[in-house]
């Protein structure tokens, strides 16, 4: 890794830092209530440990085969690592404990898959696995998630699993030329919160995982507490057969 790498990453991780505290800030928020994942999916390990030593300390990753590897090689104590991606069922056992989070729960069967491995590892009281659940408010076919009119329902159901902690909602918002175009689907996320907050309030509700390198301010200031932002720290994502 050179020096200049090293640069630009520093100065990236900054840039992307200001620009959370100016979001918030704009909404009368204060910046520690965001949490910065840097989503490094096919980025190689010496970047995440430089990225690490550079004050990140939340890592997304999109495929369970390519973060394991990671994740075994790299866990200090103040690491959190994210399944940020969509997880296929028979990759659900293989999650459980490895990752402070899952933000992909996009069906009552793959919860209940990970609710039973959970069950396995005894993960019950404040050692619950704490889950996400993805929304699919734009209603694009192209994307995974629970459809809106359902979530209610399902997060009744869902509630019940007692190994895993609903902490709130995710959603991925379409790509647009403006940022500004993806505001009604951020806003349409928090408002349903709101109503999940009333409608099952056992569970906590405290996060909404929305936004991302294009459109991370405007899901700040529509209420994201977790934002996942890779291109704008990392740069262009690593294509197979290339180098970093």
């Amino acid at each position: 890794m050179s020096m200049y790498q090293q640069e630009v990453l520093a100065t990236n991780i900054a840039a992307v830092r200001d620009q959370i505290a100016e979001a918030a800030q704009q909404v009368g928020r204060r910046p520690e209530e965001i949490t910065l994942v840097a989503v490094s999916k096919t980025k190689p390990l010496e970047l995440v440990k430089l990225a690490y030593e550079l004050g990140i300390t939340h890592f997304g990753e999109n495929r369970v085969q390519e973060a394991l590897p990671k994740i075994a090689a790299f866990h200090p104590q103040d690491i959190h690592w994210h399944m940020i991606g969509h997880l296929q069922s028979n990759k659900a056992g293989k999650v459980i404990g490895q990752f402070g989070c899952i933000h992909s729960i996009d069906s009552l069967h793959l919860a209940e898959i990970l609710n039973r491995q959970a069950a396995s590892l005894n993960l019950t009281g404040s050692q619950r696995q704490p889950v996400l659940l993805q929304v699919n408010i734009s209603g694009e076919t192209s994307k995974e998630g629970l459809e809106p009119e359902m979530v209610i329902s399902l997060t009744h159901q869902i509630a019940t699993l007692e190994h895993l902690e609903i902490q709130g909602l995710m959603t991925i918002a379409p790509l647009v030329d403006n940022p500004e175009k993806a505001r009604p689907v951020f806003r349409a996320l928090r408002e349903l919160r709101d109503r999940l907050q009333n409608e099952v309030p056992e569970c906590s509700w405290q996060h909404l995982s929305m936004g991302m390198t294009d459109d991370y301010q405007v899901a700040i200031e529509e209420g994201a507490t977790i934002v996942r932002i890779g291109r704008a720290i990392f740069g262009e994502r690593i294509k197979k057969g290339t180098t970093q």
